[in-house]
């Protein structure tokens, strides 16, 4: 059978668990993550002003997807500079820009529950974006250069950074679909001891989830710093992993010494809303995939999102 694009994975995507096996290249009391920016300024301006206020041995990682909306050639290079002044990682979005993948479409790897109309429209917002980065050819080689995955110590705890899944750029097997399954459970597993890390942070599939898969590791994903996340909000959703607790969090897990929480990007919701629509009108490609997630959430909450130890798949 021919492989459909959006929904094939190419085998550069893939790297493994043991290829997370590997010495920490950062550290820090304090770490952020966020994936599924999408190109929203506004998401970012307030995720930059959460992470200011931290205090201490800190870090902000970006691991992924942080362009996709971002069609208007200033907004592209607005999140351009802004994300990169961090460490980032490539998500599906960034290596389709600046490593296409004949067939591969978005390289969204969309699993089967993902409608085709969908899949088809996610390929043609790519294709729009890629004409804005060829406008930004020192952008698209930064983007390039990027690593698919990152290992952050907190304290003495090792944090795998990934995009997709343990195994691949645009895995889905960190998925809330997946985690609630036993045979997705065993493979996260599987994968923790694979890795040798303490909590596996991702994105990728754009709903969050907060998932125990045993007594001393965990999987965090962020869903979408950049689009709500819940039924009825108008917020986005980034991981912290720290040492200490921090009041404001929607939910958190103790991990040994972490605290593995997910917090509210509370950015301009209005301002959103205008931007989008001047790159994505009503009738166009996005508008129709995700303008009544923009503006009203998905059909999706927090006590789904939230799953400790005692609501782990079995």
């Amino acid at each position: 059978m021919a492989e459909v694009a959006g929904r094939s994975c190419p085998l550069e995507y893939r790297y493994g668990a043991a290829a997370l096996a590997r010495p920490a290249t950062l550290q820090a009391e304090t770490l952020w993550i966020a994936g599924g920016l999408y190109g929203n300024r506004e998401a970012l301006e307030r995720l930059l002003e959460l992470y200011e206020g931290e205090p201490g041995s800190k870090a902000l990682v970006f691991n992924g997807d942080f362009h996709w909306f971002d069609a208007a050639r200033e907004d592209f290079q607005r999140i351009q500079q802004g994300v990169l002044a961090h460490p980032a990682t490539r998500g599906n979005v960034e290596t389709e820009l600046a490593l296409p993948h004949a067939g591969a479409g978005c390289g969204c790897a969309y699993p089967d529950w993902v409608g085709d109309a969908e899949v088809g429209r996610s390929n043609r917002i790519l294709e729009r974006l890629r004409a804005t980065a060829a406008g930004a050819p020192a952008a698209v080689r930064q983007l390039g250069e990027l690593p698919m995955t990152l290992v952050a110590e907190v304290g003495s705890a090792r944090i795998g950074i990934v995009h997709g899944d343990a195994d691949s750029l645009a895995g889905w097997g960190f998925s809330q679909q997946r985690l609630a399954t036993a045979s997705g459970w065993s493979a996260a597993r599987a994968a923790f001891d694979a890795a040798g890390v303490r909590v596996f942070a991702s994105s990728h599939t754009c709903l969050p989830v907060l998932q125990a898969i045993d007594e001393a590791r965990v999987v965090v994903n962020n869903g979408a710093a950049g689009m709500p996340n819940f039924t009825g909000t108008q917020f986005g959703v980034a991981t912290r992993i720290s040492l200490c607790p921090r009041a404001d969090a929607l939910y958190r897990l103790r991990c040994g010494p972490l605290e593995v929480e997910a917090h509210a990007i509370a950015y301009d919701a209005a301002g959103w809303r205008a931007r989008f629509l001047e790159s994505w009108p009503e009738g166009s490609d996005a508008h129709a995939s995700y303008f009544s997630r923009i503006a009203n959430g998905p059909r999706y909450s927090i006590d789904s999102a939230f799953r400790p130890a005692a609501r782990r798949a079995a």
